[in-house]
């Protein structure tokens, strides 16, 4: 089976925690995100820079440079960035079968009343436009 190749590059435990806060507060800078994360983590300061310039390097953060201190910001939204990696889940662990991930997640994990209602509004959405 051929692999498709993902358009952006996957993000890293530690840089998904970055990007959760950078979502969190839509922008901020290193000393912000470093408190965020601080209390969890324990880094210094300056490997939040470092994971900050690698991310940047990576497409992952875009940075504005025109304000002092620079202030980054996710570069796509989690919406897009949990759909790229749960693609790239669906392929390689489960060969393409979607299916088998929902029912391996569903069996898994408790769903909520409300995250049961948002499936079942799918599936029936999904059945009308296959029919």
């Amino acid at each position: 089976m051929k692999r498709r190749k993902s358009s952006s590059p996957k993000p890293t435990e530690v840089e998904l925690k970055i990007l959760h806060v950078l979502w969190t507060l839509r922008a901020a800078t290193v000393r912000e995100v470093h408190n965020a994360l601080a209390d969890e983590h324990g880094k210094r300061y300056s490997t939040t820079l470092k994971m900050l310039q690698v991310m940047q390097a990576k497409g992952l953060v875009l940075r504005d440079d025109s304000k002092r201190p620079q202030v980054y910001r996710a570069a796509n939204s989690q919406r897009v960035t949990q759909k790229q990696l749960v693609n790239d889940l669906v392929l390689r662990a489960f060969s393409g079968a979607a299916g088998k991930l929902l029912v391996q997640a569903l069996s898994s994990h408790r769903v909520s009343a409300e995250e049961m209602a948002e499936i079942k509004q799918l599936i029936e959405r999904l059945e009308k436009e296959s029919s």
